[in-house]
């Protein structure tokens, strides 16, 4: 059974840092797209950043510059460092992986930016 743990969500300032972590329960992880998105309230769930099996990277604009993804593949974990929080960075926080036609979902973290 696959299983996403999201942990690092948090309430912070604007202008914060906060880490978020994933570790997944997947064999050969190394081989999964890994990816965060988030879904404020009244939106719809956007891709923030993926990582491909290769090491390369996406972000959406709004976060380039700002959030880095990384990943782990000896102890199967995704991880997205966020800089210069913004309010409008409010959001829960999903992992997700994907290989092929495979796809699996975190419950979820909350982060919330505000002073």
């Amino acid at each position: 059974q696959v299983q996403l743990v999201e942990s690092g969500g948090s309430l912070v300032q604007p202008g914060g840092s906060l880490r978020l972590s994933c570790v997944a329960s997947i064999s050969n992880f190394r081989f999964y797209t890994m990816g965060w998105y988030r879904q404020a309230p009244g939106k719809e769930r956007e891709l923030v950043a993926d990582i491909l099996s290769g090491g390369s990277t996406n972000y959406v604009d709004s976060v380039k510059g700002r959030f880095t993804i990384s990943r782990d593949n000896a102890k199967n974990t995704v991880s997205l460092q966020m800089n210069s929080l913004k309010p409008e960075d409010t959001a829960i926080y999903y992992c997700y992986a994907a290989r092929g036609a495979s796809g699996y979902w975190g419950q979820g973290t909350q982060v919330t930016v505000s002073s």
